[in-house]
């Protein structure tokens, strides 16, 4: 068994092959599939339901779809819906397993876990009502096919998918099925489940913002931590003006807890003393009608090589004090020994007096 093969395999149902990225006012249903036979850690296939990116129900070769926890109540009233995504899922693993074995074959793999994914689904612009469905395959965590909606064929980028993609155009009886899945039945899936889940899926949570700096030369970076949904933006104005010179826009990455975080630098060798208090950064996340605006001030930024004015004068008095504190210790010891060791004193004076005592 390939053991480097398998760990990536862990990494694969969580960074999956192909993911787009949802701009603020979009909403997105994805379905992966993923089949792995010959993985001995994780199930040979797995398949998996998202809405704006939260979970909303699973399954696998053995057992039947399982919606999770929040959304058991709208599959028990929506059955076909759990029906459907419970065919979806036997189907394509029948299909996959099939699949795998006609690729390797064709491309001489004979040893390791090989992996097919597909993902498919749809987004949805709640402002502007456009919709954008897509449908695509990765092999061994590379892409291998993806659907093309205005065409309806299937587009190859490797030359070892130009067979599969002849393969799948020949079947025309599926194009309009499966248009007729990305463009009405999938948005209409959406919306069901935004209706429902409005609840849970859009609570957004701001995150505190700090003003970080490594060193006297380095930018300064707006650090945004412990927000949700993932789809947060934040940049640095001049004036009220969005920056683009001088500024190092970062990416969003997940926390421990679930939530999310998000920097961007800005370079002071752009930003004279005099001007500080024309910069300020913004953070703004979908689902929140308020920005967090944070001024570009020396009294606020946290570093490792100096503390904020404020902080210091902090630690100069809780000196002083833990110093005066020590003395007064050290003070009511030396008193408290002085009278401990005076009867003693006296009592030996008396002894040397009067030695009939």
């Amino acid at each position: 068994m390939n053991v480097k093969m398998e760990k990536k395999m862990k990494c694969v149902l969580i960074l999956l092959l192909c993911c787009h990225a949802a701009s603020p006012v979009k909403h997105s249903l994805k379905y992966f599939f993923t089949e792995s036979p010959g993985a001995q850690s994780i199930p040979e296939f797995v398949a998996v339901a998202i809405v704006d990116d939260v979970q909303i129900g699973d399954s696998n070769s053995v057992r039947e779809a399982t919606p999770k926890k929040d959304w058991i109540k709208f599959f028990e009233d929506h059955p076909q819906h759990l029906q459907w995504y419970s065919l979806q899922s036997h189907d394509s693993h029948h299909f996959f397993k099939a699949t795998i074995e006609t690729l390797r074959q064709r491309l001489n793999q004979t040893e390791g876990v090989h992996i097919l994914q597909r993902m498919k689904g749809c987004e949805w612009d709640d402002e502007t009502g456009e919709i954008n469905g897509y449908d695509q395959y990765g092999y061994d965590r590379e892409d291998f096919l993806a659907y093309d909606l205005k065409t309806l064929t299937w587009i190859a980028p490797k030359p070892h998918a130009v067979l599969t993609k002849m393969r799948f155009d020949a079947h025309e009886h599926q194009f309009e099925s499966n248009k007729n899945f990305l463009v009405y039945q999938c948005p209409d899936f959406l919306k069901e489940y935004l209706r429902y889940g409005k609840r849970f899926l859009q609570t957004a949570v701001l995150p505190s913002v700090s003003l970080l700096q490594k060193s006297s030369s380095s930018p300064v970076s707006c650090h945004a931590t412990g927000f949700y949904p993932d789809r947060g933006l934040m940049f640095w104005r001049k004036d009220g003006e969005e920056l683009h010179e001088g500024v190092d826009p970062g990416e969003i990455l997940p926390n421990n807890d679930g939530t999310f975080q998000l920097s961007v630098d800005l370079k002071l060798s752009s930003v004279t003393p005099e001007d500080w208090e024309r910069y300020d950064c913004v953070f703004q996340l979908f689902g929140a009608n308020e920005y967090i605006i944070t001024k570009l001030d020396k009294t606020l930024i946290r570093t490792n090589w100096g503390k904020p004015a404020h902080i210091t004068a902090t630690v100069v008095v809780l000196a002083i004090i833990l110093t005066a504190a020590v003395a007064a210790v050290a003070a009511v010891a030396v008193i408290a020994y002085k009278r401990k060791k005076a009867p003693a004193n006296a009592s030996e004076q008396s002894e040397t007096l009067n030695p009939q005592t």
